[in-house]
């Protein structure tokens, strides 16, 4: 339900309440309260997963192993000491395994309950037993414990108003295999006279009611956010959560930004992507494919596919990024009398796209390649070293095509580059160092972002002058225009050797792709891959990883396979998300400087070097000169006089550059932190008395992990 604040005139104490200052403190200097939150762990994926959300965004965090003997003890010291006079709280949110993972008695969950009353700091239960010391009644009672793969959850009223107003509503759960268990929850209402507010529910099997999933209880001047499923850092259902949980657990004031970004580069567009070969089971023009038998049968787009590309992306509010091969356009001009309809649609309607720089010709730019063996080997000089595709042969590749590009119009970013074939950076097993010339070649031509392959180098580095990008490869393969062509090299990729394919997979038995039978060649392609690729791509939109995917232009050729991969996302983002919380579609070269960025932010708090925390409504913060600062603040927070920020999921967010000296911000005062008890005029939501009596054997009842 939603929450109003009461008009009635408040005492004295319940003012101070209201206004988030605890009583002991009313009288005293406001406490420092440290931007930072502490992780106390089980070992489990639930606490894992919250700590994987919080390093992503760059959140300050400490975490503490409760499997570790030598680990610190939690007592009041360890929570909270005096700086220069004033009170400090050294954490501003806890996050526990449970409700209480402590034995019975402890000193360290007293001195926790102490310090949260203390200081108003929250509590996050990472995944806790439906029961009333977590303010909800047992499952037994009325409720529900059991799987909810598959299950549609949906945001209630005063969490679309609260802390997962990003959402539009619905929460679905994964089922992504109907023999394994993914995701165990517990279901009930609140407590009997228990301040429970459902921020998350899900309806009860067999009944007409719903329990459940994410709520706060306020209890003894504290503060909890109870989640009663289980969940690992992947699932879609915590991804959807996470941004929720870390806004709930910080009131929205904490250093880190994030986003949902999606960019999706299209390679070789102007030449032509050889097609894969279902009878010799390789693909004709590729330098393995060595049977006298192989013609290449290449697959090129149309003008007709480039207006579709343009109607699409209208459609969608999404920019393609297309590198481009001018040779291929130079080629089929020079074998068709001097036309070539596709460069000149793709010229006609530049505007409609972005552009980066392929090289000329698609070369391999590493090693020469010496192809008299499958697989190909590096060619070597007299003396036994690895001959290399020399400095001037890569400045020309680049050079010639920018050139093109330029006379074409194209609205290109010098300083971006595609090799083909990611070629120049190292290629396991073949080419284990980068060529050589590489590196002097970006620096002749002025390149300073670099596409790499995620798969196989998912880490950004330096080459020579330039900084690499890493891309996700879709598994939509570049030598297939025709749906019944993707599967067929599918299966022979991802089968047995006794069922017909190549016997990759069981050779290489971590691959998580493998198939137990081939896919139909009718259904396969929108029965199994267009949903698995979906997911993963969504998976990494969800993540706030800005890496680019890329695909090829034969996918947005013939028969277009592409589309239904990028509809499944898109539609799916919308349908799952506000307006105020939209897909962020950047540049390559944008995307480099923002993981550039992120790489340097966590290096200072690894090392220590960031003092950040909040007294009353000020926030200030001190980073090393040189690294911009990430935060995430209420909207109505300023800087300098000025709005904080850039608005996104009903926060203010982004990267300030500190200058000269520490950044202070100037929350608004509706940012005063929460406090416990029902003092925002909330009515405590409860349901029938439960039965009192805990049942037997109830530790039981809490399952393994999950996957």
């Amino acid at each position: 339900m939603k929450r109003t604040l009461s008009t009635t005139v408040l005492t004295t104490g319940a003012l101070l309440a209201a206004l988030g200052i605890p009583a002991a403190h009313a009288a005293e200097p406001a406490p420092r309260i440290d931007l930072r939150v502490l992780v106390v762990s089980d070992g489990g994926p639930a606490t894992d997963a919250i700590a994987a959300e919080l390093r992503t965004a760059g959140t300050p965090y400490t975490e503490i192993d409760l499997t570790r003997s030598d680990r610190p003890v939690i007592d009041a010291g360890y929570l909270a000491d005096t700086v220069d006079g004033r009170d400090r709280a050294k954490f501003q949110a806890v996050v526990l395994p449970d409700d209480n993972p402590f034995p019975a008695g402890s000193a360290e969950m007293a001195a926790l309950v102490a310090y949260e009353q203390e200081y108003a700091v929250p509590q996050v239960d990472a995944y806790t037993y439906a029961r009333p010391e977590a303010g909800l009644q047992y499952p037994v009672n009325g409720g529900y414990s059991g799987s909810l793969d598959g299950a549609r959850a949906e945001v209630t009223d005063a969490g679309r108003s609260g802390p997962f107003g990003y959402l539009d509503g619905p929460v679905p759960f994964e089922d992504n295999a109907p023999d394994v268990g993914e995701s165990y929850a517990f279901l009930s209402g609140p407590a009997e006279g228990a301040d429970f507010t459902p921020y998350v529910r899900a309806d009860i099997p067999g009944t007409t009611r719903k329990g459940s999933l994410v709520g706060e209880y306020r209890h003894d001047g504290r503060r909890e956010l109870v989640v009663t499923f289980v969940y690992n850092r992947h699932q879609q259902q915590f991804r959807l959560l996470a941004r929720g949980i870390v806004a709930w657990m910080t009131g929205g004031v904490h250093l880190g930004a994030s986003r949902n970004y999606f960019a999706v580069h299209v390679d070789d567009v102007l030449a032509g992507d050889d097609r894969w070969n279902s009878t010799l089971n390789c693909t004709p023009g590729d330098v393995d494919c060595t049977d006298p038998n192989a013609t290449p049968d290449p697959i090129r787009m149309t003008p007709d596919d480039v207006d579709h590309a343009v109607t699409w992306q209208q459609e969608q509010g999404f920019t393609l990024d297309l590198a481009y091969n001018a040779a291929g356009s130079v080629d089929h001009r020079e074998d068709h009398d001097g036309a070539d309809p596709l460069a000149d649609r793709l010229v006609a309607r530049r505007d409609a796209f972005r552009w980066i720089n392929h090289t000329y010709t698609h070369a391999f730019l590493g090693c020469e390649q010496d192809t008299s063996v499958v697989p190909w080997r590096c060619a070597t000089n007299a003396d036994g070293s690895t001959k290399w595709v020399g400095r001037d042969d890569i400045a020309d590749e680049i050079a010639h095509n920018r050139v093109w590009g330029r006379t074409a119009g194209l609205p290109l970013d010098d300083d971006e580059l595609v090799t083909g074939e990611h070629s120049g950076l190292q290629v396991l097993p073949q080419q284990a160092d980068d060529n050589p010339n590489l590196a002097l070649a970006l620096a002749d031509t002025g390149v300073t972002w670099l596409a790499s392959d995620n798969s196989r180098e998912p880490g950004q580095r330096q080459v020579g002058p330039a900084t690499t990008v890493p891309r996700y490869p879709m598994n939509v393969f570049y030598n297939a225009g025709r749906a019944a062509e993707q599967v067929d090299e599918y299966n022979w990729i991802y089968t047995s050797r006794a069922q017909g394919g190549s016997g990759i997979c069981e050779d290489n038995p971590a691959t998580t792709t493998c198939l137990p039978a081939p896919l139909d060649p009718a259904t396969g392609y929108t029965g199994h891959i267009v949903p698995l690729e979906r997911q993963i791509a969504l998976g990494h939109v969800l993540a706030n990883d800005p890496k680019p995917h890329f695909i090829h232009q034969s996918n947005l050729a013939e028969e277009r396979i592409a589309y239904p991969v990028l509809d499944g996302v898109l539609d799916g983002y919308e349908e799952l998300f506000a307006a105020d919380t939209p897909l962020v579609n950047l540049r390559m070269k944008a995307i480099g400087a923002e993981l550039a960025r992120r790489a340097a932010w966590r290096t200072a708090v690894d090392d220590g070097q960031v003092t950040a925390y909040r007294i009353g409504d000020t926030v200030t913060v001190d980073a090393p000169a040189g690294v911009d600062v990430p935060a995430t603040m209420p909207d109505g927070t300023t800087l300098s006089g000025t709005a904080f920020g850039q608005a996104y999921a009903g926060h203010r967010s982004g990267w300030t550059d500190p200058a000269t000296g520490p950044l202070t911000l100037t929350l608004p005062a509706s940012a005063a932190p929460s406090t416990a008890g029902g003092t925002d005029g909330s009515t405590p939501t409860t349901d029938p008395a439960p039965d009192a009596r805990v049942p037997a054997g109830v530790a039981e009842h809490i399952p393994p992990t999950g996957s």
